[in-house]
């Protein structure tokens, strides 16, 4: 067997729906089935999905207070009253400030931005700033990305005569602000028909509505912000991106261009994944180690050479940020497993003076992929006896929810249902914890905390070619909501299974059944190949792709996990090494089993890494549990019915056969009826012979080796026809009518031969059928296929 990482679970499919959309829309099957799993069934929302080019945008008046917003805005430009852009220091935050910027300094709007530091102010307005906009003349603030639980501080606006309006896409809470205008999509009693907006799309929605059109330029803007925020891929969020993504692919605006330019890519190639690991994180990184101001500049800026300097100062900020995440994830890692480990908190709650602020929810995140619980990071201030934390959660536990539980100990929270960011006394840190415990036992189940991977189909082999795949790209871009499909390819034939790269990290193999074979390669996963035994059928989910070399276009599978539904076995037979090929042996559950009790020592085993197992009779060997565990078969058995015992009836994951042993008995001579006749004739003959002096010499008379002459005399002393002391061997007066097999010394011989031509002589094929025939096998069932755990 090979356990899956995690739990695969195959989305419930309508197979007729998939085929009348697929004959409706002339699509690949594989296409309108994975639009069905994602719950567009209907033709011309999946029309709308597919050719989002012939979508229109949402008016922006259907936005709660978007009409007072904008005759309040033109109010503020035409008397030129100062307008403050008040933004949040994420990518979202630092795009949506960058798009409001742009539109109310080309309307000629009095207009400057200001972000708040992490480090100093914390998240979203504070009562600072406002007084200091206030004395600066500010009359007008504007917040993007941010505000709606800002209560205390929508009221200092008024009390300081500053028109507050929000626009923000976080959860609001059941209290909020009292400001001039809230534009947000997710507001009680909303016209909106699409609630999904990051920030950036709220901010777009505002330029559009004080533009009088659709402000193509800013699409690039949009969708950074969009994807980075990791909000749902469909909707009006789709059609920004796609939209945006083309637009940004033939931009010229110098930031982006000298950002590519650093990170090794290239505009004219920006889809979801470019921008999500190239352009996001640079624009993220300035905002967690310093000021996103920087980021701000580097996209409003129409400098070429400011933009390099401002690109190359956001890489430096990334490259440092990522030296501090690998650190401080370091030290997260060692805190909970010595002082909170999973095992006792469903919840992981964990903090540390000194921690920096900016890169604790990516700390966050890493603990959740390491221990698949809910994780809180907190950064503690000394000074101030305050913590400021992250949250990332898992599938099933809303963050934003469990927060709000509890707000008594949190002056200040916001976030989504899957991430959020805190404030809090540390003095209240153990009381969050507490109760996040709490809730997460009341709400989740032990199968809660093992990780899902959802895929879009089962697929036979016949079903993957490379007109299908490519209609894949019709679903693009991918994100939130719409992932890149992974499908499912159930019990084929693994061959040309190889390790891969420099290191020999990756994987390389074929599925194949008859007439089909497809490639596939797994980036990381080249300790597997040690996993995979022969002629074993594999099950594996990955990503669809086209591999081209030579001009040659092949469908192919990017691995993501496999698995082995049945027991497997690995022929170790004759391989010394033994200690190299046991520590491969990625489980720890896995038990060695000795057969002799003086072979215990013979090898170290890598420090004992598995647990060691002596069994000297046949009724331990029966009682042994070895159900899904694997096991190392590390020397033979005294006789195959021990063996036997062990395994029949009985369901072990894997079977490692060794079979050392010190003498080979089946390739050694076992003395026919006609070699006793004589010798016992001649030691009649003799009367008594002195082994020591003479042994070898009759050895070499008979053209027998020395042990087939000590083998028959103890089979003859057994038998009591002879007495032997010091090698003297005595014919006894009184004859006995025994047969040969009543001696232990020839059954043991022969039981020895027996095995050795069983287990140690066999080929490949005959070993695991000898085994095949007395292991209990389990079919994996319909359920079973769809939930792997």
């Amino acid at each position: 067997m090979l356990y899956p990482k995690t739990r695969w679970v195959i989305r419930e499919s309508n197979e007729l729906a998939g085929k009348e959309l697929a004959k409706q829309l002339n699509i690949a099957p594989l296409v309108a089935t994975l639009l069905v799993n994602r719950g567009i069934s209907d033709h011309d929302e999946a029309k709308k999905f597919l050719y989002t080019e012939n979508e229109e945008f949402h008016s922006p008046f259907l936005l709660n207070d978007m009409q007072p917003a904008v005759e309040r805005i033109k109010s503020a430009i035409e008397g030129q009253e100062p307008i403050l852009i008040f933004g949040d220091y994420d990518a979202d935050g630092v795009t949506s400030t960058s798009v409001m910027m742009d539109v109310l300094s080309n309307l000629g709007a009095n207009v400057r931005y200001y972000i708040p530091n992490r480090f100093t102010e914390g998240y979203g307005p504070n009562e600072n700033a406002f007084r200091e906009a206030a004395a600066s003349g500010i009359k007008l603030v504007i917040t993007v990305d941010t505000g709606i639980s800002a209560t205390n501080e929508a009221s200092l606006a008024k009390e300081l005569g500053m028109d507050l309006i929000i626009t923000d896409h976080h959860e609001p809470g059941q209290e909020l602000p009292d400001a001039f205008a809230i534009i947000h999509p997710k507001l009680p009693n909303t016209n909106y028909p699409f609630p999904d907006l990051a920030g950036v799309g709220v901010a777009f929605k505002l330029a559009h509505a004080l533009s009088d059109d659709v402000p193509w330029h800013l699409l690039d803007l949009a969708a950074i912000g969009t994807i980075a925020d990791l909000v749902p891929l469909h909707g009006e969020n789709r059609l920004i991106v796609k939209a945006g993504l083309k637009r940004m692919a033939t931009s010229t605006r110098p930031g982006l261009l000298a950002l590519c330019k650093i990170a090794g890519t290239k505009l004219s190639d920006a889809d979801e994944e470019m921008v999500g690991f190239a352009i996001a994180p640079r624009l993220n990184a300035a905002g967690r180690l310093e000021h996103a101001g920087p980021a701000v500049e580097l996209l409003m800026t129409n400098d070429s050479t400011n933009a390099a300097h401002l690109a190359e100062e956001i890489d430096a900020m990334n490259k440092e940020r990522k030296f501090i995440v690998t650190e401080i994830t370091k030290e997260a890692v060692k805190m909970v497993e010595e002082e909170f480990p999973p095992e006792e908190n469903n919840v992981i709650v964990i903090g540390k003076e000194g921690w920096n602020p900016g890169v604790i929810g990516i700390v966050a995140s890493r603990l959740v992929e390491r221990f698949y619980r809910p994780a809180i990071v907190l950064s503690y201030d000394k000074e101030t006896g305050m913590a400021k934390g992250s949250a990332r959660s898992i599938h099933g536990f809303d963050l934003f929810k469990n927060l709000t539980a509890c707000k008594d100990l949190l002056p200040h929270f916001g976030g989504h249902p899957m991430a959020a960011g805190m404030t809090l006394h540390t003095s209240d840190v153990e009381l969050l914890r507490t109760k996040l415990n709490h809730a997460a036992d009341a709400q989740l189940s032990a199968e809660d905390y093992i990780p899902i991977t959802e895929l879009d189909a089962s697929l036979d082999l016949a079903e993957i070619d490379l007109e299908s795949i490519r209609q894949l790209d019709m679903l693009a871009p991918y994100g939130m909501k719409n992932p890149k499909p992974k499908v499912m390819v159930h019990g084929a034939d693994a061959s040309g299974i190889r390790k891969i790269g420099g290191n020999k990290t990756h994987l390389k193999l074929t599925l194949e059944k008859p007439g089909y074979a497809l490639d596939g390669v797994g980036f990381h996963l080249g300790g597997v190949a040690d996993e995979i035994s022969p002629g074993s059928k594999v099950s594996v989910i990955g990503e669809l792709s086209i591999n081209e070399w030579n001009n040659i276009k092949k469908p192919q599978i990017l691995l993501k996990d496999i698995a082995i539904k049945d027991w497997q076995l690995f022929d170790m037979r004759g391989n010394k090494k033994i200690n190299e090929w046991i520590s491969q042996i990625n489980d720890k559950n896995t038990s060695i089993i000795i057969f002799s009790e003086k072979h215990l020592n013979k090898f170290s085993f890598s420090e004992s890494m598995f647990n060691t197992v002596v069994i000297s009779d046949r009724d331990q060997a029966e009682k042994l549990d070895i159900s899904k565990k694997n096991i190392v078969l590390f020397d033979l058995p005294q006789d195959i019915e021990m063996l036997e015992k062990l395994v029949s009836g009985k369901k072990p994951a894997r079977i490692y056969t060794h079979f050392y042993q010190e003498e080979n008995h089946f390739f050694s001579t076992l003395p026919t009826r006609d070699h006793f006749k004589w010798y016992y004739a001649f030691l009649i003959k003799r009367r008594s012979f002195d082994m020591k002096k003479y042994g070898n010499d009759l050895a070499a008379h008979r053209g027998w080796s020395r042990e087939t002459i000590e083998f028959m005399s103890q089979v003859f002393f057994e038998l009591d026809f002879v007495t032997i002391k010091d090698g003297l061997i005595t014919i006894n007066s009184e004859k006995t009518k025994k047969d040969l097999s009543d001696s232990p010394a020839y059954q043991r011989k022969q039981a020895q031969m027996n095995v050795e031509k069983e287990l140690l002589y066999s080929s490949y094929q005959q070993l695991k059928q000898w085994f095949d025939d007395r292991l209990v096998h389990t079919v994996p069932n319909e359920e079973e296929i769809k939930v792997w755990t």
